[in-house]
């Protein structure tokens, strides 16, 4: 396979752990290792710019740069206009509940007569009320008040919405150490999205192959679960 002497790489620093700059000013985030563990396997320069996010596409438009690796769902309308490599991540959907509440199973039947919060008019409540038809859909106007509803116990029993989020919630000071992951992952694509993957120009087949044999490289050597870790300790995914 021919190799390539540099990548250029584009992504927005503004979304952690994804991208983002930490307290030393580095770029840093997920996205980020990623795209410099791909220019190691392939022993290609790595050049990685930073653009607001209303910009990314347009420069990949422009040829101002190879790739982006910024997190952009993979949808039809972005697929009119781009390519995109191999999935690295999905968003999948979970349950969240209080650890001392009485066990639990995540499924339509565990959970049937269950109160599960959402958040209105999302993908989350679509779902639930599709096959968690026997539970009582209760939904709120934001995640955090879903979320905050099984910390008090305020009406529900367990919340339904995106494990990255929720991981984070869990691990972070507004939960106060009430609750876990239960059950799942659910990545219905139909609901859920058909995961992220890197964007780059619809001609470029070359590059689409070499960054696809670098992910797959990644995944086999173990490196790919060695970066999921540390920025997902929960492993949503």
């Amino acid at each position: 396979m021919p190799r390539r002497v540099a990548i250029r790489f584009m992504t927005d620093s503004d979304y952690p752990p994804f991208h983002y700059y930490d307290e030393d000013g580095v770029l840093t985030g997920f996205n980020v290792d990623i795209a410099r563990a791909i220019c190691l396997e392939l022993s290609a320069a790595c050049d990685i710019q930073v653009r607001g996010w209303a910009e990314l596409l347009p420069a990949l438009r422009r040829g101002e740069t190879d790739a982006l690796v910024a997190s952009h769902a993979i949808t039809p309308v972005l697929l009119k206009e781009f390519d995109v490599t191999d999935r690295y991540y999905f968003t999948p959907a979970r349950f969240v509940g209080r650890r001392d509440a009485p066990a639990l199973t995540a499924t339509p039947e565990g959970l049937t007569g269950k109160r599960i919060g959402v958040v209105r008019g999302s993908a989350h409540e679509a779902y639930a009320r599709t096959f968690f038809s026997s539970s009582a859909i209760v939904p709120f106007e934001s995640a955090e008040l879903a979320w905050d509803a099984v910390r008090t116990g305020g009406g529900v029993d367990v919340s339904f919405g995106d494990g990255i989020a929720l991981a984070f919630w869990i691990n972070g000071t507004l939960s106060r150490g009430c609750c876990d992951l239960k059950g799942g992952p659910y990545s219905e694509p139909k609901y859920f999205g058909d995961g992220v993957g890197i964007v780059i120009p619809k001609k470029d087949a070359q590059l689409k192959g070499l960054i696809n044999s670098a992910l797959l490289r990644l995944r086999a050597s173990g490196r790919y679960e060695e970066m999921l870790l540390k920025y997902f300790p929960n492993r949503v995914w």
